[in-house]
């Protein structure tokens, strides 16, 4: 018996939740929580209607910058766990709440402020900037700050569980029990080979999403940080189940996480496709003050202009029915083994159009969903049960990846891949 709250009930949310009602043997009951409690409402009755689940599930209206709010509903429901598939902006608060609270607690991106121009928040981001050599606005230090604090409430803080990041660490951690005795690099690679047919659409949210691929890129090399220019870095790679595609170095969370906590690793560097059309669009928009995340006045009311942005283009969780191709996310990993040269590809292939048939979701929201059910379910049965805050990383990859494959993410194994130069 267990009992689950999800605070969020997007795209992401939609998959999570559905998939932890057919894993009802763990998931016996569950909460949706969000501000609009209406589409938690739709996505219970939809569950319910199915037959397919003994979950019991309830609904609750709550706003996730509200500790206040936040901490009552933790304490009327008494969950077991919580899982937080709502912004990243929102991560330390539902944190708060649940240390406070004394409750496990799940995301899948790591924090980073809605607003970028705090002062506070300015002060410090400028000096790990000096101190690290990355300017991305995301990083772990807020949520690792947390760490001792989780200890001695005797909680776990498991952080990241998404595919990148979430899956890929632990394709790492994998990687390294079974395949290596000293891994020398990691090239993690997310191509999405899907096609919504819109001239301009972000696969999850448009603000994080706009955010995260106009920052400088950055990788890891031998414990240091180094940063070079927005998509300055292409290369192109044949994938399989997709064919060739460009793809661009970006900054990206797992590479932090995977530094820290495997630092024999030599290079560590992340790459995602994009094709023309979205990226002349995405300097345009830059261009003309539509990624700025600083208020400005229009007709004497204050918006931000990236939230702007944002309801206009197509809502992500709406993509699933337009959306055709398939998604090759994994790592290519270079090291030793018995005392010889090795290489490996650990990847999976997702198809769109077989994820919006069993969910009605499209493969980007998928692959993330599922993951978090899987990080939630280990957290919960135990399996991955130690006080304090981690990534995926440093746990026992086994369980994970058999459950990869048991709720619809295969992975394969491919010998001595292509080499990323």
């Amino acid at each position: 018996m267990s009992r689950l709250l999800v605070i969020g009930c997007g795209g992401v949310a939609q998959v999570a939740i559905q998939k932890c009602a057919q894993n009802d043997k763990i998931f016996t009951e569950l909460c949706i929580a969000s501000r609009t409690v209406s589409k938690c409402e739709e996505l219970k009755k939809k569950i319910e209607s199915s037959g397919k689940s003994s979950t019991r599930i309830t609904t609750a209206k709550v706003d996730a910058d509200n500790y206040g709010e936040l901490k009552e509903l933790i304490d009327s429901y008494k969950p077991d766990a919580v899982l937080n598939v709502a912004l990243p902006y929102q991560d330390l608060t539902i944190m708060d709440a649940c240390l406070e609270c004394g409750v496990d607690y799940i995301d899948t991106a790591n924090y980073e402020p809605e607003d970028t121009d705090d002062p506070k928040w300015r002060s410090i981001y400028e000096k790990r900037c000096k101190d690290l050599g990355f300017s991305a606005y995301f990083d772990y230090s807020w949520q690792w700050a947390y760490k001792e604090k989780f200890e001695k409430k005797g909680i776990t803080g498991l952080l990241g569980t998404g595919f990148d990041p979430g899956v890929t660490s632990v394709f790492c951690a994998y990687a390294k029990k079974h395949y290596f005795d000293e891994i020398k690099t990691i090239d993690i690679l997310d191509c999405n080979g899907g096609d919504h047919g819109y001239p301009f659409a972000t696969n999850f949210n448009p603000e994080i999403n706009l955010r995260e691929v106009s920052a400088p890129g950055s990788y890891m090399e031998n414990g240091k940080w180094i940063e070079v220019p927005a998509m300055s870095i292409k290369r192109e790679y044949d994938f399989d189940g997709v064919g060739m595609k460009d793809m661009y170095l970006l900054h990206h969370e797992e590479i932090e996480a995977l530094g820290k906590n495997m630092p024999e690793v030599k290079r560590i560097r992340f790459f995602m496709t994009f094709g023309q059309s979205y990226l002349t669009h995405m300097k345009c928009l830059e261009n003309v003050g539509m990624l700025s995340t600083a208020p400005v006045i229009h007709n004497g009311v204050e918006i931000v202009p990236i939230q702007f942005l944002k309801t206009l283009l197509p809502d992500p969780a709406s993509l699933g029915p337009r959306t055709v191709g398939k998604t090759n996310i994994g790592c290519i990993f270079t090291g030793i083994k018995d005392g010889k040269e090795r290489s490996i590809y650990i990847y999976n292939i997702c198809d769109h159009q077989e994820c919006y048939k069993e969910l009605g979701s499209q493969a980007i929201s998928y692959t993330t969903g599922v993951p978090a059910m899987i990080g939630t379910a280990l957290v919960i049965n135990k399996k991955w049960s130690k006080p304090g805050v981690f990534t995926t990383d440093e746990f026992d990859p086994d369980p994970y990846m058999d459950m990869l494959n048991e709720y619809g993410l295969p992975w394969v194994v491919k010998e001595n891949p292509v080499l990323i130069p």
